[in-house]
């Protein structure tokens, strides 16, 4: 896990979380599933003019009365409008999410008159019990009153949403979801809440993508998942086990100058949960090659000028180091001399080591002309040539027989799998002292010579062309091998668990990770266990594919192996598939 005094930003305590509730009422139409939401008071102290789904804070009548129901049903021997298997359900209910239910049944009567409850004889109250009720007054009085059972069996979790841990106030909710009762009818309470409105999800975002239709980032990324489900049985359907889709605690930085939020499964996700930890939202997504992004106070990243395809937004080079220990590189990139004069202003050329993970073409060549400008300096300076021999070597493994004319790399010093590079950086001494110890890993898969290294005392893996953020890396025999590929991710998922790394950092692509929940610890095993996953599961349509074609070329199987893949990366993807069907066949 990353030390604590080496962020960027000083520590602050997020506000606390309040509990909270909302419930997604639901109706089939002809053209679709609606959902009925409700537009904010412009005085509301959170999310102030935004249409909403009802709901609001849990409180202690709640928690009480969900005690309540749920023993009432553990005594229940016969139930009018409850089947033995509604029954169970809300025996099986956890005291914890009846009590989210019953606090989203009680907003949305307070809010907009609507009552998910049934009468004593089971039948579902109506328009006109409704009526009869006094909304201003206390909730739970009137229903045992009028003998009234809340229907909280009726109501399934959707989602889990935590506030962003930049806002002053913070909710912990379930997004809940329910049939609308039939024969009731929305009326706002005019105070909180107005204009309560029967929408379909797709609507709801078309006007707010033209301003007309104000919705927070939880409401957009709800609304969104709802375009695979056709009816409200399609959706009670998939939340029956009554665990979320999805739980998210969203995270803010800047792209293009405006303000985003992200979740979880986002490529730049993992890179806010690492620079800004506690919700600062001060770091700027956008790639840029004029200058290294600062990562932490010992970690910057220069993104070479050369994006595409097989790039993505250019070759990430890594500066790890400080002014007080000097600085090693890893991947200067190509041979851009624009770039590796940004890599040596950087560090004003105090460089102990260059670090190549492998000898690809956008990952090594620089290594040369950035060496020759530090030997320069330092020659300017009068130093001994002996010394300067010995300033800022090469290091990596050799390219392999098998590379391509085009990677060919000889390093200055041949690395040991699990070698440590102490020697390359000075030691600071002191309390608040940054010190920083690269181990390097040996990971063939990609390239034969292919390394990632460890920085251990803050748990980041910089993975190299290994693992890729938004992407599956190139296996392209016969310097790449499938086998050894996924060998090396079993062998640094071991890493992760004996260095506690919660993040990658990657040759392309922003700093990622995987959570768990809300929660990144161990992020990056998981991160890796499902990139493994998803190459196991392609392997898999191989198989199939060859079976359809024993005799078929590779050619004839990139459509059926790949047909997921647009088929503009089939060239691409052809590389990956030879390597798979050379592991099947065990060549």
């Amino acid at each position: 896990m990353v030390r604590p005094n080496t962020q960027l930003h000083p520590p602050r305590q997020p506000a606390a979380l309040r509990p909270a509730a909302t419930v997604l009422l639901l109706r089939d139409s002809p053209h679709g599933i609606e959902v009925l939401m409700t537009r904010r008071s412009m005085t509301a102290s959170f999310a102030p003019g935004a249409y909403v789904f009802p709901g609001g804070g849990v409180d202690d009548l709640d928690q009480k009365h969900a005690v309540a129901s749920v023993e009432h049903a553990q005594a229940a021997t016969e139930f009018v409008a409850m089947d033995r298997a509604q029954i169970k359900r809300r025996i099986s209910q956890s005291q914890h999410g009846c009590t989210q239910a019953l606090a989203a049944i009680r907003e949305s009567f307070e809010e907009l008159g609507i009552l998910l409850a049934h009468r004593s004889d089971g039948s579902w109250c109506t328009q006109q019990d409704i009526d009869a009720l006094d909304r201003q007054t206390h909730f739970y009085p009137q229903m045992a009153a009028q003998g009234y059972t809340l229907a909280a069996h009726t109501v399934y979790t959707l989602a889990h949403w935590v506030t962003d841990r930049d806002m002053g106030r913070r909710f912990d909710v379930p997004f809940l979801v329910a049939r609308m009762p039939e024969g009731q009818s929305p009326v706002a309470d005019e105070t909180e809440q107005f204009a309560p409105e029967w929408v379909r999800p797709a609507d709801a975002l078309a006007r707010h993508a033209l301003k007309q239709f104000f919705i927070i980032f939880p409401t957009i990324r709800t609304l969104e998942r709802f375009a695979p489900f056709a009816t409200v049985d399609d959706v009670l359907a998939a939340c029956a086990h009554d665990r979320p889709l999805w739980t998210s605690c969203p995270r803010a930085g800047f792209y293009q100058s405006k303000e985003s939020r992200y979740m979880e499964h986002e490529a730049c996700f993992g890179e806010l949960a690492m620079v800004c930890p506690d919700g600062h939202i001060v770091h700027h997504l956008d790639w840029q090659h004029d200058k290294p992004v600062p990562l932490l106070q010992h970690l910057m990243r220069l993104t070479a000028p050369n994006p595409g395809m097989m790039t993505g937004p250019g070759t990430n080079t890594y500066i790890v180091g400080t002014a007080g220990t000097g600085y090693i590189v890893i991947d200067p990139g190509p041979n851009d001399t624009d770039h590796v004069q940004r890599i040596f202003d950087a560090t004003g050329g105090d460089i102990g080591a260059i670090v190549c993970t492998h000898s690809h073409a956008d990952h090594a060549p620089a290594a040369r002309p950035l060496q020759a400008l530090v030997h320069a300096t330092q020659k300017s300076t009068h130093r001994a040539l002996t010394e300067v021999s010995q300033v800022c070597p090469i290091l990596g493994m050799p390219s392999a027989a098998t590379s391509r004319p085009s990677a060919q790399f000889t390093p200055d010093k041949l690395l040991q799998n699990k070698e440590l590079l102490t020697q390359y950086l000075r030691w600071p001494e002191g309390e608040n002292a940054i010190n920083c110890t690269l181990q390097v890993i040996h990971t063939p898969g990609h390239a034969a010579n292919h390394l990632c290294l460890v920085l251990q005392e803050d748990g980041l893996l910089f993975s190299g062309d290994h693992i890729l953020n938004g992407s599956t890396t190139i296996i392209d025999p016969p310097d790449g091998n499938m086998t050894d590929y996924l060998d090396s991710l079993d062998t640094l998922a071991a890493a992760c668990d004996q260095y506690n790394i919660d993040f990658i950092l990657p040759a392309h692509g922003y700093v990622l990770t995987h959570c768990a929940g809300t929660d990144h610890a161990g992020g990056a095993r998981r991160a890796i266990e499902a990139l493994k996953a998803h190459r196991l599961k392609r392997e898999a349509k191989v198989l199939v594919a060859l079976q359809k074609l024993p005799a078929g070329s590779i050619e004839d199987l990139v459509p059926l192996a790949y047909d997921d893949v647009h088929p503009q990366l089939w060239p691409i993807a052809a590389r990956s598939l030879t390597a798979h069907v050379e592991r099947i066949r065990g060549l």
